[in-house]
């Protein structure tokens, strides 16, 4: 427990119950400011897939990490979100329930994402959805006849978008003034929002690494499907993923148990044990603190994962190989250069966005993290170290 494996080359991808509606429909170039655009860009290099191998050594954990932790933990109780928040988000949820229930009295509304399954923070926004009866051809004239009921009972800034992939009625709450993402019908992201939650509740140490890996993330600007980065959804199943890979493991694998949920969207059975309180002591064994642990997946991240050969997958509890996904080359706008399966939507690869320069500012992140955790006299502080976007035009 006292080392890693470590290698690398030489600098060498979300919906998301976290994405954006329509975070896939992407352009095939990202714009990335000047300073972050790395060398080897030109022509006659070789293709991005053989450039992502990794050259190991062999490095010995600091014996001073530990004392990080009170730090850390300091900075997770900040990030989570007040009971003051709760509760807004709470009343928020009863002010469209009066709306929408005078136009759809059968209609029911759950909140998804990040406000929900427990990885959200006091600034995070909310995401609705609207669960009704209707065929899916009649989603734009249900997101339109939302918006003018809305408007009309006082909401800010009501904007129907019928254009994107994911039809949503965007708004601002006036009490609260949370920004709300409402879409219609979106069960495999309520279907998420479940497992995620579930997981939470199983050991904190999840929790405590999420809700800082999803912080550095932003700060460093590594969080921007847009940008061709990866979304919060994505960061989430990747600490999942490497908390139920950890020695002794500290998460099981929810859906290779038996199944105690089971919800069926559009013909796929979102199966899982969901009885979490039977697993309290699950990751008794391991003792790893938060500083351990954030100096092992910054450590995995920048020098052991194989992007060449390896998804991560939260539903196996392991890794799983890209031939066996068939996602060892693109598709489209699907680059598959660092592999993340959705959990129920087995087609999706949340890492997709992610292009041959994005691939490699995410690992030159992630090498920067784990050589702040090694070496900084003070990572608490040089690990959230704002990028400065001065140099982008």
């Amino acid at each position: 427990m006292g080392a890693g494996y470590a290698g690398g080359d030489e600098r060498d991808e979300l919906a998301d119950v976290d994405d954006e509606p329509g975070d896939g429909d992407t352009d095939d170039h990202f714009d990335i400011p000047a300073d972050r655009e790395l060398a080897g860009g030109g022509g006659g290099e070789k293709p991005i897939e053989e450039q992502l191998g990794t050259r190991r050594r062999w490095v010995e954990r600091r014996h001073d990490i530990d004392a990080f932790t009170p730090g850390l933990l300091s900075l997770y109780e900040s990030l989570k979100p007040s009971e003051e928040h709760k509760a807004k988000q709470r009343q928020l949820i009863e002010s469209l329930t009066k709306s929408v229930i005078k136009e759809w009295p059968n209609a029911q509304l759950h909140l998804y994402g990040s406000c929900a399954n427990s990885f959200g923070t006091s600034h995070s926004d909310v995401d609705v959805c609207f669960e009704i009866d209707i065929a899916s051809e009649d989603t734009a004239q249900v997101v339109l006849t939302l918006a003018g009921t809305l408007h009309k009972d006082g909401f800010h800034n009501v904007e129907p978008i019928t254009s994107a992939r994911v039809q949503i009625v965007r708004m601002t709450d006036p009490g609260s003034g949370f920004s709300c993402d409402i879409c219609i019908n979106k069960f495999f992201a309520v279907a998420n929002t479940k497992l995620l939650k579930d997981y939470a509740q199983i050991d904190e140490r999840l929790l405590q690494l999420a809700l800082i890996v999803k912080h550095w993330a932003k700060l460093r600007g590594v969080n921007e499907t847009f940008r061709g980065t990866l979304s919060s959804y994505a960061y989430v199943l990747m600490c999942i993923s490497f908390l139920q890979q950890r020695e002794p493991k500290i998460l099981p694998c929810l859906q290779a148990m038996e199944p105690t949920y089971i919800m069926v969207v559009d013909g796929t059975e979102c199966a899982y044990f969901d009885e979490v309180h039977q697993l309290q002591d699950f990751g008794a064994e391991n003792k790893e603190s938060i500083a351990e642990l954030l100096w092992a997946f910054f450590h995995y991240w920048a020098f052991d994962h194989d992007y060449r050969n390896d998804v991560i997958s939260v539903r196996t509890g392991n890794t799983i190989s890209k031939q066996e996904k068939n996602w060892t080359t693109r598709v489209g706008n699907d680059r598959h250069l660092i592999c993340i399966e959705d959990p129920f939507e087995t087609s999706h690869d949340l890492g997709r966005v992610v292009d041959r320069q994005t691939i490699r500012i995410l690992r030159e992140e992630f090498e920067r993290a784990a050589s702040i955790l090694q070496y900084d006299d003070d990572p608490c502080v040089a690990l959230f170290e704002p990028y400065n976007y001065s140099c982008e035009s």
